[in-house]
């Protein structure tokens, strides 16, 4: 492996740049680098924007995308290392023409492709994504390899491995400005524009690269006869091939950071605390890791790759805590895990980086590796996985591979032999899983400081049996099943939890309460008692006493007895507890996993109270516009993606959908309570623009066995049944709505960032 290894791992930037300087434009290069990568992370955003009314919110649509990029990175260095085969010259022509040729695929957009069935989300988001931007985004991909590539062509110009830092920077510049900037002040057509603006740009960019480049050829051919037969001819690799035992090392090193992105993603979203644009948090840490890791100098990434044992032990302990379990201050360990380990693993990448010659091909089996990661983390483990078990295992991986600087024992500079060592670390885990017993029995009681003293003494343990990868892995393990795991394994074997493409769903029962709760992720959404007497009560959000309540309790009042109602999002079912003889229900559901828990009597809700109704599984708004005017007396969107209501149900296209389906007096119902976003400005907004009466009802639990606290706005567009609805009970306060939003949202602007309650990320809104 040695012989394939670059000769001067520790070369200083600045000389690095010196020599840059003496041949090539570094410049130049570095600006072609930085805007092509600035552009490929300034589309993947605007893409899911734009197929939001499509795609809904949930966190497996962005894992989903994030994959197909993947792929298309693997298709660009692949077409980057193919061409890097071909005459310096004949590679300028061929790549500068097709990037001219692909501006037909201008403005950017989404395809025109038929929307797949319920079930089959997972194949038809990808080519959704693969179908509107494929080809650019290979050609913009092959920039990074293809151009270090070129700019490597000239022997003064030095080691070309820094540009990649330069091409994180970019990436990471583009995440940043798509929902600060872009998203805030542009419509998805002017974002569309200003993205096929800037790829002109970057064409001609790459025009002045080109010439530059062409021209060096042309010196160096009139002054080197070596340089002028390599300009002629193909440009073959001169040092050793690397061994296939390098090449899976660089496979691994590149596969586990990759699945680890998205594997935190889904566990931020899914165990630990859902929140708006999270996806941006463990995206911009990964690429950051790039950057770190690719700096020759960097003391950062060095020092990380020092301490990622203890930081892999102790934030990685608690990999397997289920929902419940964890708050803000795990997240961040998330976070902070996933920046130290990925910048250790990446700078062991950048350390057995090849010479020059052989970049391309090192920039293909990363980009191989990093959508094998994501295939892992998007595809196998939904699938295979009731739970989101592929991030303790891809810790565990990540603890295997880092690098031998990070392992040292001080058994060794004790100088011990092998089977010292090996006995000290035997016993060191003994100790180590001794003390995971305690663990365990500290987190069944709910005695943090305990658990923590713990979870710190076990770390230790970790750390003086550093040597052996097997050893840390072991106390590793050790932490993760006592910390969690123990509870979290047992809830999988009783099959209380089902996985599908919108999440992960876990079943609760709690005897002594008589309760049976269904949750979503960390939210919950649904509550049923178990006992005779009480099991058809409105629980959770749904009280007699929530703006959902209390409008279905008056429909009869209002609309006879042969109300027609309608509901979007049926979570446990609970709303059909309020159904009357002659009135006709219909409930819309994106997941056929949550509709399952109501045919198969998880919930009885929908067999006891309302038998006839007809369940629609599908995208509620796409089904919403298939029914006739007037359809219902009664709407009621109770559609959450994690904490929040999906995007695309809250513009003013889809309020025009519901518009359409109610009747002239009908009632539409809203549930707005979450965490982090305050809706009330965003539908007040809709009823200043479609000229309807809006209210607000805060309902408080009060201590009420089983009832959440709630927030509901009900619209209308006959401000009599509005004011009939507020009178309607004396004990229930109904509220004006607050000032509308300046904006409204639409299908083609919307913006979270004005209306995040920045005071809720540590606590809690009703």
């Amino acid at each position: 492996m040695a012989e394939t290894m670059h000769a001067d791992t520790a070369a200083p930037l600045e000389n690095t740049m010196s020599a840059s300087r003496r041949g090539a434009n570094p410049l130049l290069f570095a600006l072609a680098i930085l805007c092509g990568s600035f552009l490929l992370f300034l589309v993947q955003p605007l893409i899911a924007r734009l197929a939001l009314p499509l795609l809904g919110g949930a966190p497996a649509v962005w894992n989903s995308a994030m994959l197909v990029y993947q792929m298309l990175l693997l298709g660009g260095y692949l077409y980057a290392h193919l061409l890097s085969r071909l005459p310096l010259r004949r590679q300028i022509v061929i790549h500068i023409a097709l990037l001219a040729l692909a501006a037909v695929f201008l403005p950017v957009g989404l395809a025109d492709l038929e929307r797949a069935g319920a079930g089959w989300e997972v194949l038809w988001v990808p080519a959704l994504v693969l179908a509107s931007v494929g080809p650019l985004f290979v050609l913009i991909s092959a920039q990074a390899p293809l151009l270090q590539g070129w700019y490597a062509a000239d022997p003064d110009s030095g080691d070309p491995y820094w540009l990649y830092a330069a091409s994180n920077i970019g990436s990471f510049a583009g995440l940043l400005a798509f929902p600060l900037l872009l998203e805030p002040t542009l419509t998805t057509t002017g974002q569309s524009l200003a993205w096929s603006t800037g790829y002109g740009v970057l064409v001609a960019i790459m025009v002045l690269v080109g010439f530059w480049r062409w021209n060096t050829v042309g010196d160096q051919a009139a002054n080197r006869p070596l340089a002028s037969e390599e300009a002629e001819g193909a440009m073959a690799p001169a040092s050793a091939e690397p061994g296939w035992r390098t090449i899976a090392h660089w496979l691994a090193l590149s596969a586990v950071p990759s699945g680890l992105l998205l594997s935190t993603t889904t566990h931020l979203s899914t165990d630990l605390v859902a929140m708006p644009l999270l996806w941006v948090i463990p995206l911009g840490i990964y690429l950051f890791s790039f950057v770190l890791a690719f700096n020759p100098v960097s003391r950062t990434a060095a020092f990380f790759a020092r301490i990622a044992p203890i930081v892999v032990l102790f934030l990685g302990a608690k990999a397997m805590m289920s929902s419940g379990q964890a708050d803000l201050a795990d997240a961040i360990g998330s976070i902070v895990m996933l920046l130290v380990v990925a910048t250790a693993l990446h700078r062991h990448l950048f350390e057995l980086r090849p010479d020059p010659d052989r970049l391309t091909l090192f920039y293909l089996v990363m980009s191989a590796g990093g959508a094998l990661g994501g295939m892992f983390a998007a595809l196998v483990a939904p699938v295979l996985f009731d739970w989101v078990w592929e991030h303790p295992l891809l810790i565990l991986a990540a603890a295997a591979l880092l690098p031998p600087r990070a392992l040292v024992a001080w058994m060794d500079r004790k100088g011990w032999d092998e089977a010292r060592q090996r006995r000290m670390r035997l016993l060191l885990v003994a100790a180590a899983a001794a003390l995971g017993v305690w663990l365990q029995w500290s987190v069944l009681r709910y005695l943090p400081w305990v658990t923590l003293g713990l979870t710190a003494a076990i770390t230790v343990l970790g750390v003086l049996a550093l040597g052996k990868r097997w050893s840390l892995v072991a106390v590793l393990a050790i932490l993760m099943f006592f910390r969690g795991g123990f509870e979290n394994i047992g809830t999988s074997a009783q099959n209380l939890r089902e996985r599908s493409y919108f999440g992960v769903y876990t079943i609760g029962d709690i005897p002594e309460a008589s309760l049976r709760t269904l949750k979503h992720g960390t939210t919950m959404h649904g509550r049923q008692f178990t006992d005779a007497g009480r099991r058809l009560q409105p629980t959770a959000y749904y009280g007699p006493t929530s703006g959902a309540g209390l409008a279905l309790s008056n429909a009869g009042a209002f609309y006879g007895d042969d109300a027609s109602i309608g509901v979007v999002g049926m979570g446990a079912g609970t709303l059909l507890c309020y159904r009357k003889p002659g009135q006709t229900w219909k409930m819309y559901e994106i997941d056929p996993v949550v509709v399952e828990y109501s045919r198969n009597g998880t919930f009885t809700f929908h067999e006891e109270c309302a038998p006839q109704s007809e369940i629609v599984v599908g995208d509620a708004r796409l089904e919403l516009a298939r029914e006739p005017e007037g359809a219902f007396d009664v709407l009621v969107v109770d559609a959450f993606s994690s904490d929040a209501i999906p995007m695309h149900l809250m513009t003013r296209e889809a309020m025009q959908t519901y518009a359409d389906t109610l009747s002239p007096d009908g009632l539409l119902v809203i549930h707005i309570s979450n965490r982090f976003i305050d809706l009330r400005p965003v539908l007040s907004a809709h009823a200043r623009d479609f000229g309807w009466s809006a209210m607000l009802r805060f309902d408080q639990a009060n201590g009420a066995y089983a009832i959440e606290n709630s927030v509901w706005v009900v619209l209308s567009p006959d401000a009599e049944v509005a004011e009939k609805l507020r009178n309607a009970n004396p004990d229930a306060e109904w509220q004006d709505m607050p000032d509308p939003a300046t904006r409204s949202w639409t299908d083609d602007y919307a913006s979270i960032l004005p209306y995040l309650m920045w005071s809720s990320f540590t606590g809690d809104w009703p």
